[in-house]
């Protein structure tokens, strides 16, 4: 058993009769009254995401995990192929327990946490961020570059985020895998 102040990012907690990761979370001490956590918590059976506020010293049942490296394969329909890059052993998951599975690159690899009781995978975590070839992307209007302005630019894995005005098709983009947001563009 561990109590709120073993709270962190990615910790993976057993909360009414489901196991949540934690994707955020925020120790609260106000002026009047108890500290407590605010949390938002991920489904790993269905991806449902929902806000939890739990009080100080309120014991959470964490479960074991264990991480391994696997290599995406390739995408059939909802479903996802991965290959265990230490033994070659196949996996295939359903796209809710993926958090971006639109900038999942074929060849990406990606770590996978496991329940270590019964040895399921629970989640895939994605690099902090991945580069990406842009595929389409509507010319930009020359004098109109001043501003923020943005376009949607179609990726090379099927995605679209949106650019800034300079960006054309062929140039590789970094594109950061927690929000879907557009980070700089990458020279080759």
């Amino acid at each position: 058993m561990a109590s709120t102040s073993d709270i962190r990012k990615g910790l993976c907690i057993r909360y009414n009769n489901d196991i949540y990761k934690i994707i955020e979370f925020l120790h609260v001490k106000p002026g009047k009254g108890p500290a407590f956590v605010r949390t938002k918590l991920k489904s790993v059976s269905n991806g449902k995401v929902l806000d939890n506020t739990f009080s100080a010293g309120h014991k959470i049942e964490d479960v074991r995990v264990e991480t391994r490296s696997y290599q995406y394969l390739y995408a059939d329909g909802e479903t996802y192929h991965f290959m265990n890059t230490d033994d070659y052993n196949q996996i295939t998951l359903q796209e809710s327990t993926l958090d971006a599975p639109g900038l999942l690159k074929e060849g990406e690899v990606v770590t996978i946490l496991f329940n270590t009781e019964d040895n399921m995978p629970l989640s895939v975590d994605m690099p902090a961020s991945v580069i990406l070839e842009v595929t389409y992307a509507e010319p930009g209007v020359k004098g109109n570059t001043a501003t923020n302005a943005t376009k949607p630019a179609k990726v090379e894995t099927g995605a679209e985020v949106n650019v800034p005005l300079f960006i054309n098709e062929g140039d590789k983009i970094k594109v950061d895998t927690a929000s879907g947001s557009y980070m700089e563009r990458v020279k080759d």
